[in-house]
């Protein structure tokens, strides 16, 4: 029996009077226009209330437990309904958190496990009942519905297994002798680097991700690095999660990428006592503290959360912080700290950047999969034994110098200056922000002085003139947070000959003084001669001396520079200007001549000419017998004095 039909079309927030609201597809298939969406469409929140009014008006209340709504497949709630709530901030009533997918009801009541209908049409197939005869879509879809509900209820179906959405992300741990089904994990590219692994899963509102299934992968240096491998439970949740690729955290767009079960156990999986015995004590929130005194004891953490007006108590005392150690068992600064519910977060992260001792503190909130990754690295001694090459590695392929790529007149580049001298690539694309969606592959390029330490510049590549042109007006002396830090970048618009000329230290080549431009030159820059171009010059790409041309008058002749092939390491390509080259990598230099300038050559051989030192002496000094005998000049003979 059908109670009734109802239908609350839902108006977009974006919809702009003169814009097509719904595809043609859609409008095809049904009886909504564009006119009726605009016209008649509400908000989301109106329509949910209206819905419930409507059940209330028939005296069937929604809340009870035998309340069931029936869906025709997955989407309709995991994919459309509960994502659009979660980013119009939302709280959805309870029972819309279990439901019934009439696909899989009819494939359970057939006995199908190869195939499942994929719309209302075949399932009628299947069981052999006649379509409705109805000229409006969703009024025929919804009475097609029934009458599948009716014939499996007749012939003794039981829906006594509902489809659940999960809305809390529930901590578990991971062993690396977990065994995780490559089929159910998906990479996410191009988080916010300050996102906690509530906020990822509240990205995939609707899917259910695993207990534990949401591991932040970190940096070298063990900062996060806008990444996070991301289990769910099923296959099928996979493969809807994918369907999510380029959806949007804010301003940003987010990548989303099949993984294996090892990427996340190499991430996520751990095998260290403490951690496990740390990690199983129930807690609902876990804080990451970073920059703590290496003398900080337990007692002290304690103190740190128990005082001031947003107090807090950490879950089972001393045990509930863990310090992270080197294998040596020397402090790192960091430690993890347990709290029992979801409402000490707030409390506790308000605390970040207060003091302990003469020491800030900094407070993420933190993951199990992190706790197991940064055990993992410091326990490891190859950590702390093998330093960071300071060279990029030398790559076997031919590669096309980076001057060659980085050239042209248009203004398709940026160029930041005053950067904080520890700034990262990551620390450039967090300011740039939505803008940095614009860069190219491998196009952010840092500039180093000849000593190869930060000059506080750096050079983008971005995909057009507009872009470049937009970024920099928009980005120009806005301030970047590094730290305690606060300082204000300057943005310019530029070309890659521009770009080049900085990455290579040189000067374009000459040309008449009234059209000469000033040089563009950073900080530390050296003056050379015109860029090199490949040839047997410069084999298999490998570091390469510059070679100095003469220079004209009032130039000089400039230390040896070293160039290092495009690309260097995977994050951004980076010049280094070292001040001696790696051991072999320069065949054996020739002594060189000096420098005569032009007009000089050809002149005869002058004669020896009497030097004098001259030297100013006050009269109250007396001068010695060798002073007083000094040769006197001729009338007319010059004087060079030389200080």
């Amino acid at each position: 029996m059908i109670v009734g039909v109802q239908q609350y079309p839902i108006r977009p927030q974006t919809a702009d009077v003169n814009e097509n609201v719904l595809s043609d597809q859609l409008a095809n298939e049904s009886v909504l226009t564009d006119d009726l969406i605009k016209q008649a469409g509400r908000r989301l929140e109106d329509a949910l209330r209206e819905f419930e009014a409507y059940c209330s008006s028939l005296h069937i209340d929604p809340h009870n437990s035998g309340f069931r709504l029936v869906t025709d497949g997955q989407l309709p709630l995991r994919q459309c309904l509960h994502p659009e709530a979660c980013r119009k901030e939302i709280d959805l009533p309870s029972y819309y958190t279990a439901f019934h997918d009439l696909r899989k009801e009819v494939c359970r009541f057939l006995g199908k496990t190869d195939e499942a209908p994929q719309s209302v049409g075949e399932m009628l197939e299947y069981l052999q009942i006649e379509p409705e005869e109805e000229n409006e879509f969703y009024m025929k879809e919804a009475k097609d519905m029934v009458n599948i509900v009716q014939r499996l209820l007749l012939d003794g179906h039981r829906f006594d297994i509902p489809e659940s959405v999960n809305l809390i992300l529930e901590p578990g741990i991971c062993s690396k002798d977990d065994e995780i089904d490559s089929n159910c994990v998906v990479r996410a590219r191009g988080l916010p680097w300050q996102s906690s692994d509530q906020d990822i899963a509240k990205f995939f509102r609707g899917l259910n991700v695993a207990k534990g299934g949401v591991a932040l992968c970190l940096s070298p240096q063990g900062r996060r690095n806008g990444e996070a491998l991301v289990r769910f439970v099923s296959q099928e949740h996979r493969d809807m999660a994918l369907k999510r690729h380029k959806h949007h955290i804010g301003s940003r767009y987010i990548e989303v990428y099949r993984a294996s079960g090892d990427d996340f156990l190499s991430v996520a999986g751990g095998s260290n006592c403490e951690a496990q015995a740390f990690l199983s004590r129930g807690a609902a929130v876990i804080v990451r503290m970073r920059g703590l005194p290496y003398d900080c004891t337990a007692k002290q953490v304690l103190e740190f959360f128990a005082s001031g007006e947003n107090s807090c108590n950490v879950l089972d005392g001393n045990d509930g912080v863990l310090f992270v150690k080197k294998s040596d068992g020397r402090a790192t600064g960091d430690a993890f700290v347990l709290f029992a519910n979801e409402t000490d977060a707030p409390k506790a992260l308000s605390k970040h950047r207060e003091s302990i001792g003469s020491r800030y503190i900094e407070l993420f909130r933190s993951t199990t999969a992190e706790v197991q990754q940064v055990l993992n690295r410091t326990l490891d001694p190859k950590v702390y034994e093998t330093p960071a090459p300071i060279l990029p590695p030398i790559h076997p392929v031919p590669l096309l110098p980076q001057h060659i790529i980085t050239s042209g007149t248009r203004k398709d580049c940026i160029r930041l200056r005053g950067l904080p001298y520890e700034a990262q690539v990551e620390h450039i694309l967090d300011f740039l922000g939505d803008y940095a969606k614009n860069i190219v592959f491998q196009g952010v390029h840092m500039v180093y002085n000849a000593q190869g330490q930060p000059s506080g510049e750096a050079f983008i590549q971005m995909d057009s003139e507009q872009s470049a042109f937009i970024t920099a007006q928009q980005k120009h002396h806005r301030y970047m947070i590094f730290g305690k830090k606060q300082r204000y970048i300057e943005v310019f618009q530029c070309s890659g000959e521009d770009m080049n000329l900085v990455l290579t230290g040189g000067i374009p080549a000459p040309v008449s003084p009234a059209k000469a431009a000033p040089a563009l030159l950073s900080p530390g820059g050296n003056i050379i001669p015109t860029a090199f171009h490949p040839g047997p010059n410069f084999p298999g790409y490998a570091p390469v001396q510059i070679a100095a041309t003469p220079l004209g008058p009032r130039q000089f002749l400039p230390h040896q520079i070293f160039y290092w092939p495009y690309p260097s390491p995977p994050v951004s390509p980076t010049n280094y200007y070292p001040t001696m080259p790696p051991p072999g990598a320069l065949p054996p230099q020739q002594p060189q001549q000096p420098l005569i300038p032009p007009e000089c050559v050809g002149l005869p051989p002058m004669a020896a000419i009497p030097t004098m030192d001259a030297r100013l002496m006050s009269d109250g000094l007396q001068r010695s017998e060798h002073e007083k005998s000094r040769q006197n000049f001729p009338q007319n003979q010059y004087v060079e004095l030389i200080i």
